[in-house]
């Protein structure tokens, strides 16, 4: 099964993940917690490698709303490759979208999940407008 992303989408990053014995729950899958946890890793991955991290005395990315759909069970051993896309950027906020495969089985969509960011003042606690260096990435 695939994941429709909007027409608009763009990818912006990859990245591969071992999966973890410790990732597993009593059937012998991935636990459904583990993969929300691959996604968040994808997520600060690429803001930290755009430079686009939190400051938590100024600004910076708050997830609101996530999601994920589990299409294929994730076993160990093996190694997940997630390649995420950005779509919709507004003012304060857009949208994350995110597939996960196999190294091994790259073709099939194990899992596929996705965000929504908003651009935060910390000590004000309310949204603000997205910097240019990170709306730089999502155009």
């Amino acid at each position: 099964m695939k994941l429709e992303l909007p027409e608009q989408k763009k990818r912006v990053f990859s990245m591969t993940l071992p999966i973890r014995w410790g990732d597993m729950d009593a059937m012998g899958h991935v636990n459904n917690t583990v993969y929300f946890r691959y996604l968040e890793i994808v997520r600060i991955e690429w803001m930290r490698s755009i430079g686009c991290e939190p400051d938590p005395q100024g600004e910076g990315p708050v997830i609101v709303n996530a999601f994920c759909n589990f299409y294929k069970q994730l076993e160990y051993p093996g190694d997940v490759l997630a390649t995420m896309y950005v779509s919709d950027p507004g003012r304060s906020s857009f949208e994350s979208w995110c597939t996960l495969s196999r190294v091994d089985d790259p073709d099939t969509v194990y899992a596929a999940g996705g965000a929504t960011t908003v651009w935060v003042n910390f000590p004000l606690q309310k949204s603000a407008p997205m910097p240019e260096r990170m709306r730089a990435h999502l155009l």
